[in-house]
């Protein structure tokens, strides 16, 4: 006769449905693993082509960061910087050449009004722009407020600064009033 004794303090337990579930689990898991891996491998393969264009800038970007090195150390020599500040020179001077006389005394005919004179003109070019100081000589207050008006609502003058004013009394002078002024010239058309 056998007896069955159960000598353990807590009763069998039986784990096989953790271990079944755990092995589904796993094998859910691994897979998602072989997929993933799959197509990692594949997106890899695939950039190949990207990535050996992105090497050959980068090795392009490398060889140009060494030629503008390069002409960095060219041009902070002495040598260099004496032919350009020379050619900015002479660059002024051909600017200055090419200035267009004959359209800005066309332009400045349009606004004169009748009992005003341009004095002297002193054109100087600065970063593409025409800064022109004028002094202009005007019979009477009346004469030089329309000459100013018709500066400022011409096309071809902006910025107009009135730097100075000088009025002269007595009857032999022919300028009663003396203005000095600036203004940039654009030599824009004058509309119809």
């Amino acid at each position: 006769m056998k007896i069955r004794l159960n000598v353990a303090t807590q009763p069998l337990e039986s784990h096989r449905r953790f271990v079944a579930g755990a092995a589904g689990l796993g094998l859910v898991g691994l897979v998602a693993l072989v997929v993933l891996s799959m197509s990692v491998a594949r997106a890899w393969r695939e950039n190949r082509g990207q990535r050996a264009e992105v090497s050959g800038y980068r090795s392009q970007l490398a060889q140009l960061d060494g030629q503008r090195q390069q002409l960095a150390v060219f041009f902070d020599s002495p040598q260099t910087k004496t032919v350009v500040d020379r050619a900015t020179f002479l660059n002024s001077l051909i600017d200055q050449r090419s200035f267009p006389w004959t359209k800005i005394f066309t332009d400045l005919e349009k606004v004169l009004p009748t009992g005003v004179r341009v004095m002297s003109i002193a054109p100087e070019m600065r970063n593409g722009e025409v800064d022109v100081k004028l002094a202009v000589g005007a019979t009477n207050s009346a004469s030089a407020n329309a000459f100013l008006k018709a500066l400022q609502a011409s096309p071809a003058f902006s910025q107009m600064r009135v730097r100075d004013e000088t009025r002269t009394q007595g009857t032999d002078q022919q300028d009663q009033l003396q203005i000095q002024l600036d203004a940039v010239y654009s030599g824009a058309p004058e509309g119809p």
